[in-house]
This record gives C-alpha cells, structure tokens and sequence, in this order.
C-alpha cells in the first residue's frame, strides 16, 4: 500500500503542477470518504502532494457544512472530490456547481468499483505527461474532425464511419481553452461521434463490458454487428445479450455513438 500512495503521490503532483497549474496563493479543499481501499490511498497521496489543503470527511459533514466551505473559496481555488460512489448533495449538483463558480476540480468517483487486482492500474492511469497527451491529443483531433471516413479495424473485421464526424472533444488535461478546468481522472481520449448514426456499417470484436454491477469484465473476443449504427450481438456471453435486451426495454434500438480513441498508456 505504501508503494502505491508513493506512485500515486508523484503522477498527482504532475497534475497538480502541469494539467491544473495550481499556485501556492490558491487554497484547496479535499472532500473525501474512507469507504474504498482507493479512497484511502489517493487520501494520503493527496495529504502528501498539497499538506496545506483542507480535508473533509464527506460522512462526517453535513451538506450544509460543505455549501458554506465552498462559499469560502473563490475562483481558482482547488476542489477535489474522493468518492468510493457518488457525493450527493439533495438537488445540489457538486461539479456543475464548482464550475460555475469557476473553481478547478479533480474528481475520482466511483472507486469502489475497482477491485484489489485493479488498484496499481487505477494508480499507474493517473500518470500526467503533457509533452505525450498534448501533441498527440491535438493532432488526433485535427485529424478527426477533417476526416470524411473512418475504418476501424480488428483482427478479420472492418466497421466504417462513413460521413463526417462532429467536432471531436479533448480530455488531455489542457484547459487553455476551456471556460472550467478540471474534470473526472484519470484522463486521456479524444472522442466525437458521427453526424450521422445510421452510416455505421460493419462489424467489430469486443473483448470487454461492464456487467449490471457496473464492474468492468474481460472476455474472449466476440463478434458484433453494427447495421446502419444499430448495435446487434450474434455472438457473445449470455451476459451481454442480457444487458442488451434490457437498454432496448428502455431505449429500443441501441444506437453506437461514441467513437473514442483511448490515449491513456496504463490502459
């Protein structure tokens, strides 16, 4: 455990330093729960990175407590939010309201979905070089949103976006640009979709899902079929086919959207 809060204390001072720009003048406050082995260990990395920032148990505070440490802060100022699930605030939603208050936020959410094998990897994800996701980043996004056709490819399979693409979207940790600083971590994809769903033709292998416990699974690469961007599953594990029947109850044909190209070396 100890080697992993020193790992995750260095790839946290580059965000700090790099992808934030915090400066010693801005304060920070630290919202937490001790609910998740990964909680506990980004608590300490985070005690270790900023020692002056102020710590809050989430289950302690009531959320009057923390409306008013947020009413403390002004803009430029540090949230970072540490939760094993989702803070809820009653109809107050955390992150939309610390943007519009223009304060930076780093958000871990939903740890205790990552299990025990997953720790390192979570860990090693935070890693922030800005001279590989900056560059890189940027190129692709220029290429996409130039692109009138796009092939993805897997081993005997071709799945084609044929068409343009919307402006394609950065999370490369570069907020030069942006109106709110910040976001969900670990970070690192370039993403847009068609302007057109239904010009996804073809078909692709999946080798992994998250099951109804919202836990990631890796299986055999199996076959799927993308008709006029309606997603069908001939093969594949009873699990699959169970998740899908029940998105078209709710949502009938399920649609591929997102094209997103994953950055992150740790993944």
């Amino acid at each position: 455990m100890e080697e992993l809060i020193g790992r995750a204390t260095g790839h946290l001072n580059d965000i700090l330093r790099d992808a934030l720009q915090l400066q010693a003048t801005q304060r920070s406050l630290v919202i937490f729960d001790t609910r998740s082995p990964l909680s506990r260990i980004l608590i300490d990395a985070y005690r270790r990175s900023i020692p002056s920032a102020q710590f809050i148990d989430f289950d302690t505070a009531t959320p009057t407590d923390i409306e008013h440490l947020f009413d403390e802060l002004k803009p430029e100022d540090l949230v970072v939010l540490i939760q094993s699930t989702n803070f809820r605030l009653d109809a107050f939603r955390i992150r939309i309201e610390l943007f519009k208050r223009g304060l930076k936020t780093i958000e871990h959410i939903h740890l205790s979905r990552m299990s025990d094998e997953q720790l390192p990897l979570y860990v090693d994800a935070l890693a922030y070089d800005q001279t590989y996701y900056r560059p890189l980043g940027q190129d692709l996004k220029a290429r996409l949103d130039r692109s009138q056709r796009i092939i993805a490819t897997c081993e005997g399979t071709e799945l084609v976006y044929d068409g343009p693409m919307e402006e394609a979207k950065l999370n490369i940790g570069d907020y030069s640009n942006m109106k709110n600083v910040g976001g969900t971590f670990p970070i690192g994809e370039v993403f847009t979709e068609a302007q057109d769903l239904r010009r996804v033709n073809g078909e692709a292998l999946v080798f992994a899902f998250a099951d109804e416990n919202f836990i990631v699974r890796t299986f055999e690469p199996f076959l799927v079929t993308i008709k006029e961007g309606v997603l069908t599953a001939p093969q594949g594990p009873d699990e699959f086919r169970t998740l899908l029947d029940k998105m078209r109850q709710e949502e009938g044909d399920i649609l591929v959207r997102e094209f997103g190209l994953g950055l992150n070396r740790a993944f």
